[in-house]
């Protein structure tokens, strides 16, 4: 079920946040609604996902080791519970509204495509997976009824094509020749055009990003232009990010290695705290 990856789900948080709903009850419940159907529903997918690919993660250096590949959770038992967190997942979200139960049934139905053929498609692959960050996003907005900012949709979508090309150069880097035994469509990249890749979404996240602190609806909405003081802090984290993929050689996990790393966790910390301050000090004030 991969529980340490529904941190991802943590963006379903983000439009309650920069919204300014979280002082709104009925709000904070359908933001953490929302958090626990897409963590339901991811943990479904990633049971099927394990299902299909347990002979291909046999080959895998680390995957070998996940409960269905070493033979550990028989397969029946893992498809039937799969069913339940599916079913768990999108009844929660029919109950919260039609909108986010239609956006995370699409979200399913992706993943779904994904896991039985789709991950072999060069390119499509990744942005699938990219886009599964963005749906997770959007689903916090459509959950408690706000509009999403496209800058910010930008945004999303490129931080999350970083993460998930960094994670394809590490399973090059990592199996070389046997990485395309693991996963077909890896034998379509190299990483000269990874590293090109990955540059390219990690200039375009923090270009998006500044453009969102300096848009004139965020600025009305915030009352406050210092939102752009927290762009140092952003740059950092994608510069973090890159150092760990090619300095440490890591990046097989994003979710696990960003976490585990503590120059990150603080400097999200710091962000989150940043944010904070400018909401609740300096919004009555105009630089």
């Amino acid at each position: 079920m991969r529980p340490y990856q529904w941190v991802k789900n943590l963006l379903v948080f983000a439009a309650l946040f920069f919204s300014l709903s979280f002082f709104k009850i009925e709000a904070v419940k359908l933001s953490i609604g929302a958090f626990i159907a897409f963590c339901l529903v991811s943990s479904g997918i990633y049971l099927i996902n394990d299902i299909k690919d347990r002979q291909a993660d046999i080959l895998h250096p680390q995957k070998r080791f996940r409960p269905i590949a070493s033979g550990a959770l028989p397969v029946g038992h893992a498809a039937g519970f799969s069913v339940l967190l599916l079913g768990l997942g999108l009844t929660t979200a029919f109950f919260i509204n039609l909108s986010f139960f239609l956006l995370i049934a699409f979200y399913a139905l992706m993943n779904f495509a994904y896991s039985m053929g789709l991950k072999m498609v060069v390119l499509l692959d990744v942005m699938i997976v990219a886009t599964g960050f963005l749906l997770r996003a959007v689903g916090g907005a459509f959950a408690i009824g706000v509009a999403v900012s496209p800058w910010l949709f930008i945004c999303t979508l490129m931080l999350a094509l970083l993460l998930v090309f960094g994670k394809r150069r590490h399973e090059i880097a990592t199996m070389r020749a046997e990485a395309k035994n693991h996963r077909k469509c890896l034998k379509e990249y190299n990483l000269p055009f990874l590293d090109g890749l990955m540059f390219v979404s990690a200039g375009a996240a923090i270009v998006t990003y500044s453009l969102y602190t300096m848009a004139e609806e965020v600025v009305a909405r915030f009352g406050t232009e210092w939102l752009m003081a927290t762009t140092p802090l952003v740059i950092y984290g994608v510069f973090r990010y890159l150092y760990l993929v090619y300095i440490k050689k890591d990046g097989g996990d994003p979710t696990k290695m960003m976490i585990k790393d503590k120059a990150f966790m603080i400097n999200g910390l710091l962000y989150v705290a940043m944010v904070i301050m400018i909401l609740f000090v300096s919004r009555s004030y105009t630089p």
